[in-house]
């Protein structure tokens, strides 16, 4: 890298005088005019293209996603992009409220063979598209303004005229000043302007003006003053749809497209996920789960996520990343303790809540929503906290340890994270749970039978005479106390001199029904103030106090 860039990289300077800008004071109220490129400038950007089969999977997740205008190719550039076409039309595969899109480069022979590849279509946008930057007139095709308004002039004629050939179609058009943020905005005026006077849109029958950032060239701001001033200066705005084809070559792609938005524009065109040639299109996904986050319906349907990145991993083999916003395999996974404790407490709270209303600590949308689990949302590792160890038993075994439990549980998790080096899965943490706790396994103290005597009602005393197997061998043991947990302990201490002493118990229904289980958890300290834990868990609550206290037992 230079240590002065400046003597090889030119600051934007095509910027307009917006002083009085708008779009910083406005919000976006409705969703868009979406149309998916993915079949196009999505397809055009992978290292093997789509063959029809794939196209016509991701065709038909795009329709179940609720997209209504769809770009499904460049019927002049290939054969397979023309057959993929024809196969839509002659198969009846377009629902009566979906429009395609075809896109088209401004010869005479492409637009013939593109009107050729529609015959027979009820409704299509033929988008049209030259580009106008002082960088690709003088370099790339050497034109001069007048040549290349005479371009987008002579081949909106043709669309025109080929049109009319076929007037059982209804026909729209699209026209793109490709690399219209380094074109003059005075010169991208003037060209759409030419355009416009041969269309001759109206009202109702409107003309796409489609504003591309073919190449991200300056902040998602200036794009946005850009969009503003054409709309003030643009003629017929009641007669034209603004488009925008947003970019990502700094990153910025989604910022450009909202602020775009603000700035008066009706429509986007991007990929789902974002694909494209360079750092891609604009991410529709993206775009459209903000708004839903905002509280705003976007019109697009992601309720199966899983599904929809399944199908685009497949058919364009590319994985989403997993951090890949609202749709990434992590984005709405906590790893670390802090993170883990305030969503832990935020479901709490929201159990409690009855408006409805969303509010969750890192997490902008309900995973839910998207068709997402909760046992995702929190995993564990060795940067875990005791609230995300304790999520995880909850959510996938109903556990609702008591905090000094938690902790407990916590250290020990944490020797086992900090010996591996690697995230444990709920199994793993299950396994390490069971086994803390003797719930499975050799156990030195089990229960064989019990049954406890004496009066129900406060402050009478109770016995309990049981059978406990110690080390593989029967006793029977008795002991007196205020309840069944005090006199379990005393029957213990008694037999085997345990000097145990409950300080704390919880107990709760894992499962609700003919079919539930409660757990208990016993916190236990000896007379020189150790501390242990126990568990216990059985169809009978009673059964599983006993359990904990011999679980408590065992911890010794």
């Amino acid at each position: 890298m230079l240590k002065n860039p400046e003597t090889k990289y030119l600051p934007f300077s095509l910027g307009v005088d917006m002083s009085d800008r708008t779009w910083p004071s406005k919000r976006i109220e409705k969703a868009p005019r979406w149309l998916s490129t993915d079949l196009r400038d999505g397809n055009q950007a992978l290292a093997d293209p789509m063959d029809v089969e794939k196209k016509l999977i991701f065709f038909n997740l795009l329709l179940k996603c609720g997209l209504k205008e769809i770009e499904v190719g460049f019927p002049s550039a290939s054969q397979t992009e023309f057959d993929f076409v024809r196969k839509l039309i002659e198969d009846n595969l377009i629902p009566d409220d979906v429009t395609i899109q075809v896109l088209v480069q401004a010869r005479e022979d492409l637009i013939k063979r593109t009107f050729e590849s529609l015959r027979g279509a009820k409704t299509a946008i033929v988008h049209l598209y030259n580009a106008t930057s002082p960088l690709f007139r003088r370099v790339v095709f050497d034109r001069s303004k007048e040549e290349v308004v005479q371009l987008s002039v002579n081949g909106m004629r043709l669309l025109r005229d080929e049109a009319a050939k076929q007037p059982g179609t209804d026909w729209l058009f699209e026209y793109s000043p490709e690399t219209f943020t380094a074109t003059e905005p005075a010169f991208a005026l003037e060209v759409c302007e030419a355009v416009i006077a041969v269309i001759e849109p109206t009202p109702e029958r409107p003309l796409i003006l489609n504003l591309p950032a073919t190449v991200e060239v300056a902040g998602p701001h200036i794009y946005a003053d850009q969009i503003e001033w054409f709309c003030r200066h643009i003629s017929r705005r009641d007669s034209v749809v603004i488009s925008l084809h947003p970019h990502n070559d700094r990153g910025t792609g989604a910022a450009a497209a909202e602020l775009g938005l603000l700035a008066g524009a009706d429509r986007i065109e991007g990929c789902l996920f974002g694909n494209g040639e360079r750092t891609g299109n604009v991410d529709l996904v993206t775009l459209a789960l903000n708004m839903y986050s905002q509280g705003l319906s976007p019109q697009l349907d992601f309720s199966n996520m899983r599904e929809v990145v399944q199908t685009v991993e497949y058919c364009n083999n590319i994985k989403v990343h997993p951090r890949h916003p609202y749709a990434g395999e992590l984005v709405f996974t906590a790893f670390s303790g802090s993170h883990q404790d305030a969503i832990r407490k935020g479901f709490a709270a929201h159990e409690q809540r009855n408006d409805g209303i969303w509010e969750m600590p890192y997490l902008p949308v309900d995973p839910a929503d998207l068709g997402e689990s909760y046992e995702a949302v929190i995993r564990v590792n060795s940067q875990s906290g005791k609230g995300g160890i304790a999520w995880v038993l909850e959510q996938s075994h109903g556990l609702k340890l008591p905090r000094r439990f938690q902790v407990d549980f916590s250290h020990k998790i944490q020797n086992i994270t900090d010996a591996s080096s690697r995230e444990l899965s709920s199994l793993e943490i299950w396994d390490a749970f069971q086994s803390a706790y003797h719930l499975t396994g050799e156990q030195k103290y089990g229960l064989i039978e019990y049954e406890q005597t004496g009066p129900v009602r406060s402050g009478g005393t109770r016995t309990f005479v049981g059978r406990i197997s110690h080390d593989g061998v029967e006793a029977s043991v008795i002991g007196h106390g205020n309840g069944l947990i005090s006199s379990a302990v005393k029957a213990l201490n008694d037999q085997y001199g345990l000097d145990l002493d409950v300080v704390d118990y919880a107990e709760h229904a894992i499962r609700q029904g003919a079919d539930g289980q409660a757990v208990a958890y016993v916190e236990a300290k000896t007379s020189d103030d150790r501390r242990v834990f126990g568990v216990g868990i059985d169809d009978d609550v009673a059964t599983a106090s006993v359990k904990a206290v011999l679980s408590a037992a065992n911890a010794l």
